[in-house]
């Protein structure tokens, strides 16, 4: 069972005042409505109940159901509820005379989740926030109905993008902290706790990996850069030998040989230790660094 559906299982089973299911039922009947009738195809059964049920409650309307197996590659069971004659009363009821609800449809913010949740429930896809990539997105016929509802989305800061698609419009949200903000909007309580529980364990091991990644460079950098010094030494010891240096970078360039893994915090603690002079982090490393601008000199002549 895929996240979407459990979603929709869990909306399609709310309760909310009349003024919001019938924002719901205008949100799902506007979708479907074509050449006087309106046609519901869905492939979840909590789904088909709650419809069935909001025409019967608000509309004394008992839509024709049937079952058949669909076509696609996995052939899940589709239920299709028709409205066989829809009347001029049950179009100004539901508001659905154009293609952009009438105003009462999403008078204020109560309505206007309502309106989403029945979007929601018959043309979007949210996916499992376990998988690689966060998205949530509806699949809209027109470009105008496409802008109106990401208008809507767009009220709760949601960030909604609209892209065209071959013959129809995706209106899509990828962040992930926005996308459990829409399932709060729609009162899919079970869902967000699940999906914030996933996204913060997610987030939090990305964290950690990213700081695994940094403390890694960080070594692999301090090892060339070791290495890299420890061949200047080399250099110059094979050249002109290290007397030429001076005796405290004679004595860094020693220690530095003498422990080529050591980073710099830790060589200049075992420098301090055994020759009883203490020398810090910065001094070694100015000292080094004059090793490193000498070998580059003799490089040139």
């Amino acid at each position: 069972m895929s996240f979407t559906y459990e979603v929709k299982d869990e909306v399609s089973k709310l309760d909310y005042s009349e003024a919001e299911r019938i924002s719901e039922l205008s949100a799902i009947s506007g979708y479907f409505y074509d050449d006087n009738m309106i046609r519901v195809v869905t492939e979840n059964g909590s789904v088909a109940r709650r419809i069935y049920s909001l025409f019967k409650d608000l509309l004394n309307i008992n839509p024709f159901v049937s079952v058949r197996r669909g076509y696609n590659y996995n052939k899940k069971m589709l239920y299709v509820l028709e409205v066989r004659k829809v009347t001029d009363g049950m179009i100004k009821f539901l508001g659905i005379e154009k293609s952009i609800p009438e105003d009462f449809i999403w008078a204020d913010e109560d309505l206007i989740r309502a309106y989403l949740r029945g979007l929601f429930l018959i043309c979007a896809s949210v996916n499992d926030p376990k998988k690689s990539r966060y998205h949530l997105e509806f699949n809209i016929k027109n470009k105008e109905f496409a802008l109106f509802v990401q208008e809507l989305l767009n009220k709760f800061s949601l960030n909604s993008k609209v892209l065209h698609r071959d013959n129809s419009y995706m209106v899509y949200i990828k962040e992930a902290e926005k996308i459990g903000d829409f399932l709060r909007i729609i009162g899919a309580v079970k869902a967000v706790l699940y999906y914030e529980d996933i996204r913060i364990y997610r987030d939090h091991k990305n964290m950690t990996n990213r700081l695994n990644n940094c403390e890694q460079a960080n070594v692999d950098r301090a090892i060339e850069t070791a290495n890299n010094l420890i061949k200047d030494i080399e250099f110059i010891e094979e050249t002109c030998g290290l007397e030429l240096l001076g005796e405290k970078e004679k004595e860094a360039a020693q220690y530095r040989v003498k422990y080529p893994d050591a980073t710099l915090m830790e060589l200049s603690y075992i420098i301090s230790v055994e020759t009883g002079v203490k020398i810090t982090k910065s001094g070694l490393y100015h000292r080094l660094n004059k090793i490193k601008k000498f070998a580059n000199k003799l490089r040139e002549k």
